[in-house]
């Protein structure tokens, strides 16, 4: 898998630190990062199957968020948590490509849903009376596909572009997972069309979610301003900002690692922004949605009542 174009057959990872009495507490750490994101996600996908209540578009997208960050979390934070046990931090240059493809395929999918469930929002608070027709089950699930769709092409253009590139002999991956900007570095042949390419597929998956959001945003939020009562845009309010603090963290880290020139973020200011949203945001984002969730709340009391009395 394009390892026949370079003479490196394997990386090493330089981690996220290089002092041997922070790996134990790191490894407790994340690992206790990856059993929240783990219980949190299959918490919700669980919740959402088992109540018809949250059998709704909102939810729809919400289920599908979480098989996304349970399934980026796991291409990453696994093989990070070996790392700080492990003497000999290596990957097969395959498999580098592998979980770059899968790590880029969930990243993208992820701002793609997130704009998914801001047009789900608008509809809901801006056209309420035709909200279960503009959101129909067909409708959602041309929406979802779409997600996909982008989040699989923009993988295959960013792995593409990686395989095409030449590693002559550094294989220090200064990460600790195989990232696009890191593999850019290490690479003996690249150019700046190389550079365009991840530039432009960036501005895209981030723009085209951040103005759709922005746009679904600006319309409820004059919509709000002239709901009359006060429990309705109390409500409205609650369920915008839950999504929008998940939006915000998300794009907020993505962009300041990518929409910049590889030369102007020092990489290992830039492992520490790739943490954000590679593990404390799908850790996040289910604590998030469950706790200032009223309807998350009424289901999780029904269901474990439901199995107490059982």
């Amino acid at each position: 898998m394009g390892a026949r174009n370079s003479s490196v057959t394997e990386f090493t990872f330089l981690g996220l630190t290089n002092h041997p009495g922070l790996q134990i507490p790191l490894f407790f750490l994340f690992l206790g990062f990856y059993f929240i994101t783990v219980l949190g996600n299959l918490g919700l996908i669980i919740l959402i199957t088992l109540n018809s209540q949250l059998h709704t578009p909102m939810y729809f997208f919400l289920f599908n968020l979480s098989i996304i960050d349970l399934s980026y979390s796991t291409t990453i934070t696994p093989k990070m948590l070996m790392s700080f046990i492990s003497t000999k931090n290596m990957i097969f240059h395959a498999g580098c490509l592998t979980q770059l493809f899968f790590f880029c395929f969930f990243v993208i999918s992820e701002s793609f849903i997130l704009s998914a469930m801001a047009y789900d929002r608008y509809v809901a608070i801006c056209k309420p009376l035709v909200y279960m027709v503009t959101m129909s089950p067909q409708v959602c699930l041309v929406l979802l596909l779409g997600v996909y769709v982008m989040g699989f092409t923009g993988a295959m253009a960013h792995t593409g572009n990686i395989m095409s590139l030449t590693f002559c002999s550094d294989n220090l991956i200064n990460h600790f997972m195989c990232d696009i900007l890191p593999l850019l570095e290490l690479s003996c042949n690249r150019n700046k069309a190389n550079e365009l390419v991840i530039f432009v597929v960036v501005a895209i998956d981030i723009i085209i979610p951040i103005v759709t959001i922005f746009i679904s945003y600006v319309l409820i939020l004059s919509n709000i301003l002239h709901i009359h009562s006060k429990e309705g845009r109390s409500k409205a309010f609650s369920t915008c900002s839950t999504h929008m603090s998940v939006v915000l963290l998300y794009f907020g880290s993505g962009a300041f690692m990518y929409l910049k020139s590889p030369n102007a973020l020092p990489l290992d200011q830039g492992k520490v922004s790739s943490l954000f949203y590679t593990i404390v945001v799908p850790m996040l984002n289910p604590l998030i949605y469950s706790l200032r969730n009223k309807d998350v709340k009424i289901a999780f009391r029904k269901t474990l009542g439901r199995n107490v009395f059982e």
